[in-house]
């Protein structure tokens, strides 16, 4: 389990998250982030996972992986291999690439299998139920309503009643940690998530876009603190 509270970073496709840009990036946030008591995840690209993982200290999950095991599946994402390059986790279920509860049992199982750990993202209370509720449950549940991600407005503002209600009926009852995101930019977003029953924030643009990128990440741990 990666340390907690924690904050997770994606990396999506920015340009600023893929390849050479991704290890400079992935550097900016180590130095940043430097003698700090709190859990910083780096969630990167699968083929940008080697090289992050050889030059930079910090635990890394990857955006996806498939069900599938060592065999002919072109183009899919094998857990395997993502342990091997050096992740310790991966999410499932973003908003940007949602699947099926069927698929998501299945890929938690194989993760499991491979001694990954795995956060679920889930767009609404009822979603994360059903996910809690799985013979093989994910460690982290992330709540994010698709609407608010890359907004200008976070969720922690716009939804508090959300983020409770996952922590009090999911989290709590599941012993699962709840991890919000979509929209979290600065220290006051982070402060509200983590007083609502949160276990960390799952940022992205707001670091990802930002021009001074140490900045924002100071800016961020700050509401931890």
């Amino acid at each position: 389990m990666p340390k907690l509270p924690a904050l997770f970073i994606n990396f999506k496709l920015y340009e600023s998250g893929t390849g050479k840009k991704a290890l400079e990036t992935a550097k900016i946030i180590e130095k940043s982030v430097y003698g700090k008591d709190i859990g910083v995840i780096l969630v990167v690209q699968a083929c940008d996972i080697r090289l992050i993982a050889q030059n930079v200290s910090l635990p890394i999950f990857a955006q996806h992986i498939d069900p599938v095991t060592y065999g002919a599946y072109t183009g899919h994402i094998l857990p395997e291999a993502i342990k091997e390059a050096g992740a310790i986790g991966t999410i499932l279920n973003h908003a940007e690439n949602k699947r099926d509860d069927n698929f998501l049992g299945l890929a938690i199982k194989r993760a499991k299998e491979c001694g990954l750990e795995v956060m679920v993202c889930a767009e609404s209370v009822e979603r994360a139920k059903k996910i809690a509720s799985f013979l093989i449950k994910p460690d982290l549940i992330a709540i994010e309503p698709p609407e608010l991600i890359s907004g200008d407005i976070s969720v922690s503002t716009a939804k508090p009643e959300l983020i409770s209600k996952v922590v009090s009926l999911v989290g709590k009852k599941n012993a699962i940690p709840i991890i919000t995101g979509a929209g979290i930019k600065n220290s006051l977003d982070v402060r509200k998530s983590i007083e609502l029953g949160c276990s960390g924030v799952f940022v992205a643009s707001g670091i990802m876009k930002a021009k001074d990128k140490e900045k924002e990440i100071g800016e961020l741990l700050s509401g931890f603190e």
